[in-house]
């Protein structure tokens, strides 16, 4: 079987459940033992997914098997309000609440310096099933809209990753990341209604699944500035995506790009038994247009859904800052805990476009432990609640536009909130 074979086989394997996120659609965190301290791990390598958060770690971890699954439950939906032309109401976006998300990795140590492994894991978090569909009531019902409306997206990465020991203190590491990446979109009929409204009509909704792949590249470095600190630093390059069977909704013809994001970490070693560790990670959301590009000028009529300018979600870039802690209770049993924070992506004048994917949770709040086996495996649990948020538009529905002319104005309010619950089962090589 040749490699990009295999690699499409593992992708399609790992996308049969979606992958959803918390740090707007990125995952709050990779690896169970990551996840339990807010997804701490850029200088924190603790598990065969650390190629996910710094390929660096991997030379760190030694030769072990790792896998997982979260089970992740979100709530999310829409409230129009001040609108005329019959928008108004409470829309319910969890159509499917449940996700079952999958998570693997091995690594291999070469010698004592060097390592090779390959780490699978995912991002989505832009999904929604309305069972009463607001994109067909009030009038846009006239416009053909239909029951259930929503999208999702999903998207699988495998990392082959090479790592070696630099010198004594600093490590260095290499992930070649194949990405896969799954959209649907149903219930949008109301934006095929007039021609002039997208360069490709028929390609905008209801297309059933279309897939895309692309290469990136993930680049890291941890150094040990002393016996109990150590600190870390990784950069995802952006991968190339483009949906074709959706080049009538999405920018450029379809363009999704996953966007390039990069980090800093620190742990410190503060007692033999605490570790605290610290990140911080960027997420360009902006530089992929379909994600960053505003709606204004579509609701404007000054531009055509799938064209080179067209409209995306109006996402911002994100920053995310994370605190864990790892307290070794006994030889046997670790105990984690952690908080995230991260600016949501969506201003007050996206919001419904983003009724779609109201990715606006911020404080994220977790806890995790690890048992160590008589086998020297190890059994790994973490939970994760992202609070509530609400973002009420502002100028969000434009009253007068065109196209589509007499959205009736007002505005939609996102509210979301999350929980998940995940195991790993994790075995040490002799």
């Amino acid at each position: 079987m040749k490699l990009n074979q295999l690699l499409s086989l593992l992708a399609i394997c790992g996308l049969s459940s979606p992958a959803l996120a918390t740090d707007g659609y990125f995952s709050d965190g990779y690896g169970i033992k990551a996840k339990g301290m807010a997804g701490v791990a850029i200088a924190l390598p603790q598990d065969a997914l650390a190629a996910a958060n710094n390929p660096a770690g991997m030379v760190m971890v030694g030769d072990r098997l790792d896998l997982g699954l979260d089970w992740f439950r979100p709530s999310r939906g829409a409230d129009i309000t001040g609108n005329t032309a019959g928008l108004n109401g409470s829309y319910n976006g969890n159509g499917k609440q449940n996700f079952f998300i999958p998570e693997f990795g091995y690594n291999r140590m070469l010698g004592t310096a060097m390592s090779a492994g390959i780490s699978v894991y995912g991002n989505g978090g832009m999904n929604t099933r309305y069972n009463t569909n607001p994109f067909a009531a009030g009038f846009l019902g006239a416009f053909g809209g239909q029951n259930p409306g929503g999208i999702n997206l999903e998207q699988l990465f495998v990392a082959p990753t090479f790592a070696i020991k630099a010198s004594r203190n600093n490590a260095l590491g290499v992930s070649l990341v194949f990405s896969q990446q799954r959209f649907g979109a149903t219930g949008l009929q109301a934006f095929t209604a007039n021609p002039a409204w997208s360069v490709s009509p028929a390609n905008i909704t209801d297309k059933g699944n279309d897939t895309t792949s692309g290469w990136g590249l993930r680049l890291g470095w941890t150094g040990q500035l002393a016996d109990n600190v150590t600190l870390g630093a990784t950069y995802a390059s952006k991968i190339k995506g483009k949906f074709s069977a959706y080049k009538g909704l999405f920018a450029e013809g379809g363009e999704f790009d996953i966007p390039e994001n990069y980090g800093l970490g620190i742990a410190l070693k503060a007692t033999p038994q605490l570790t605290l560790g610290a990140d911080v990670k960027q997420i360009n959301y902006s530089k992929s247009h379909s994600v960053g590009n505003a709606v204004d000028c579509f609701l404007a009529g000054t531009c055509q859904l799938g064209a080179a300018n067209g409209p995306g979600f109006g996402w911002r870039n994100t920053t995310v800052y994370k605190l864990g802690a790892s307290y070794a209770y006994s030889k046997d049993l670790a105990l984690r805990a952690g908080f995230s924070y991260n600016k949501q992506p969506i201003p007050a004048s996206q919001t419904f476009f983003n009724i779609l994917a109201p990715g606006v949770v911020e404080n994220h709040l977790t806890l995790g432990t690890t048992w160590t086996l008589a086998n020297r495996n190890e059994l790994s649990v973490a939970y994760m609640h992202a609070f509530n948020v609400s973002v009420n538009g502002s100028a969000s529905i434009l009253p007068t536009a065109a196209p589509p002319a007499g959205f009736g104005g007002g505005n939609a309010n996102l509210h979301m909130y999350e929980d998940s619950l995940g195991i790993a089962y994790g075995i040490k090589f002799p």
